[in-house]
């Protein structure tokens, strides 16, 4: 494939109490090996060269590991990809000529900050709320292998803790649910023995917090596991479900 020209129509919002509005910008001589986050390089580096104020979006580790880079890519949270954060989009996925609609994760729990920028400091109060475990880690430590832990539940326990709190889950429910998170990080812990001692107040006080940062419910639709680049099972959500019944009933 030749290097392609394309039209990218961007959410600009200068503040979070400031009016937001799509602009259409164009890119030339992008490459298919650009990853979308350096394909918004070169747009950067073309608006600061012409006395523009640069797109603000969060980006960090660039690696699919952080997080970080929240973009809602042609109605899709990370873009076209399956089992990708943005930075590991590709512009291969993407063709000479097309039109490309750029906008903020939009959820009223996750406000904007600034154009793609939005504050998802909300995931980590509900983590604060109860993602913590009270077993002694450091100093006197019990050898790990002298735990047991069956394996099937380890590799459940794990799969959960791959979670990189993106919130592409929130972006892409109709509701705007976190239960796939918040399910995730009950989960990791619900199914280990470490995590047993704060287990009923846990599931309480994160799904509490949840609820209190305005997060939707979860009606099945499913687009939330589709949408995970890290593939997180509805299976969480049923998980956390369960926890809190046991936790409701232990009063």
């Amino acid at each position: 494939m030749s290097n392609m020209n394309l039209t990218l129509k961007i959410w600009r919002q200068k503040g979070a109490n400031d009016k937001g509005k799509m602009v259409e910008y164009k890119v030339t001589d992008i490459s298919e090996h650009m990853s979308f986050l350096e394909m918004m390089d070169v747009l950067n580096e073309q608006l600061v060269n012409t006395g523009e104020e640069p797109v603000a979006f969060d980006h960090d580790c660039r690696e699919g590991i952080c997080g970080m880079c929240s973009m809602y890519i042609n109605g899709e949270a990370h873009g076209p990809d399956r089992g990708v954060t943005t930075c590991q989009l590709h512009m291969r996925m993407f063709n000479d000529g097309d039109t490309i609609t750029i906008e903020p994760f939009r959820a009223a729990a996750f406000p904007v900050i600034k154009d793609l920028v939005v504050d998802r400091s909300s995931f980590e109060r509900i983590q604060q709320a109860g993602g913590y475990i009270s077993v002694n880690t450091s100093g006197n430590t019990t050898d790990a292998n002298a735990i047991l832990v069956p394996k099937e539940n380890a590799d459940k326990a794990m799969d959960a803790a791959t979670c990189i709190g993106c919130g592409a889950c929130v972006a892409t429910c109709k509701n705007s649910s976190a239960m796939l998170f918040v399910g995730a990080k009950v989960s990791q812990y619900a199914l280990l023995p470490q995590g047993q001692v704060e287990a009923t107040e846990r599931v309480k006080n994160m799904v509490a917090q949840m609820d209190l940062e305005g997060f939707g419910n979860c009606t099945n639709t499913g687009a939330c596991e589709v949408e995970c680049p890290k593939g997180i099972s509805l299976e969480n959500i049923a998980r956390m479900n369960s926890e809190f019944l046991k936790a409701s009933f232990k009063g």
